[in-house]
Parts: structure tokens; C-alpha cells; sequence
């Protein structure tokens, strides 16, 4: 497997995942994943930050146990700023602002995460970065870390995802969600030195921008 690394040390990778690819291997997906190519390069791989299969951008991985344990703290102890892109359907009034909602899974699909007032506290920051034809470029951070949380917090103030065919609608000019894990800030997991990473836009989000008169 042909890894996109972005950065490369002793004790932690980062790499960009493209659109499509399944971080983890599952009963449907034995090989391909992107651990499974991790595990061809590195010993003891351990993924810090996951992603849905059609979510684009950056994921940190830990090499070995106590990597992992360290990076998981600092994470959970919101040492870790995890700043992702969305296209979202409309422009979100006011252009800044904070999402706080509870999740938790759906008691009918437990694919799918609602708001749910018994759910898991959640809150998402976002700001719009670019408006076009029916749609804007939105920059969201993660103060919390709940699996779909800026899928659903975007779609629980009207503005879906672009091309999320699971809390919103598909769209012509993208088919899969328009999410990109773009950047984080972490300290080193044993110099404790700032590191920042960026993950640059996949081609199927840059066209996307192009066509809709966004910029990042």
C-alpha cells in the first residue's frame, strides 16, 4: 500500500487517508484497510484518531502500547485541537458559533447517532471560511471526539454535510460526504514538543470547491 505519510518519528505517524478507505479491518473488510498497511511498514501500529470510511484527511498513529496510552490522554485531556473541512448545505447564521448536543446511538438504527438529551455530551465549534451557490466551506473543531459528531451536529442546525446520504441528501457534485480531517495540534508523545499537521484536500474536494466558487 502506497501510504501518504505527513509525518514520520519514533514514536508517532501521521498520514493522510483517502476517500474510501476503511481504517479499520472488519468482517466485510479483511484487507485494504489503512492498518493493514500500516502494519506492513511499522510494528505495533496503534490508530489515535479514526475516521468513517468516506471521511477524507489526516490520522494519527501511535507506535506501540505506550505511545498509544500517552497520545489517548492527552487527547481526552483536550491537549489534542483536531480541526476537520466541511461543505455544507446553505450557509449556517450566525458565520461562528458552538454546537453543544448530546449523541448517542439511534435506538432503531444503531448505525446512525441522533441527539438524544440522554446521549453523551458533545459540542462542536465551527465558522463559515467561504460561501457559494447554496452551500458554504466551514472549518469545525472537535472539543469532544463522538463518532458522526460533526455529521450530525451540522445536520441538527440544517446544514448537512454535502453528499452525506446518511444525515442529509446526496449531491451531484460529490459522492460521499464532503468531511476532511485537515489539521491537528498535539504535543509530542515523549518530548512533548507542539507538533501541527496538515492534510491537504483530496482532488474530489478541490474540484468540489472549484465547481461551487469556494475557497479555503
Amino acid at each position: 500500500m502506497d501510504l501518504a505519510v505527513l509525518y514520520e518519528d519514533d514514536a508517532v505517524v501521521a498520514v493522510a487517508k483517502p476517500p474510501g478507505m476503511v481504517v479499520h479491518p472488519t468482517y466485510k473488510n479483511w484487507s485494504g484497510t489503512l492498518l493493514n498497511g500500516l502494519l506492513a511498514r511499522y510494528q505495533e501500529p496503534r490508530i489515535v484518531t479514526r475516521l468513517d470510511r468516506d471521511t477524507s484527511g489526516l490520522v494519527l498513529v501511535a507506535l506501540g502500547a505506550d505511545m498509544h496510552a500517552r497520545m489517548q490522554r492527552d487527547s481526552i485531556a483536550g491537549r489534542m485541537k483536531k480541526e476537520y473541512l466541511a461543505v455544507v448545505c446553505g450557509t449556517p447564521i450566525p458565520a461562528s458559533g458552538s454546537i453543544a448536543a448530546p449523541l448517542a446511538r439511534s435506538a432503531d438504527d444503531r448505525r446512525r447517532v441522533v441527539v438524544d438529551p440522554a446521549g453523551q455530551a458533545s459540542q462542536t465549534e465551527y465558522e463559515v471560511i467561504s460561501i457559494g451557490e447554496g452551500v458554504a466551506l466551514v472549518r469545525c473543531r472537535l472539543m469532544t471526539g463522538r463518532t458522526h459528531q460533526i455529521r450530525v451536529h451540522l445536520a441538527s442546525i440544517g446544514h448537512p454535510v454535502v453528499g452525506d446520504t446518511v444525515y442529509g441528501t446526496p449531491h451531484d457534485g460529490v459522492p460521499r460526504q464532503a468531511l476532511h480531517a485537515w489539521r491537528v495540534a498535539f504535543p509530542h508523545p515523549t518530548t512533548r514538543a507542539l507538533l501541527e499537521v496538515e492534510a491537504g484536500l483530496p482532488p474530489d474536494l478541490q474540484q468540489l470547491l472549484r465547481r461551487q466558487n469556494l475557497t479555503l
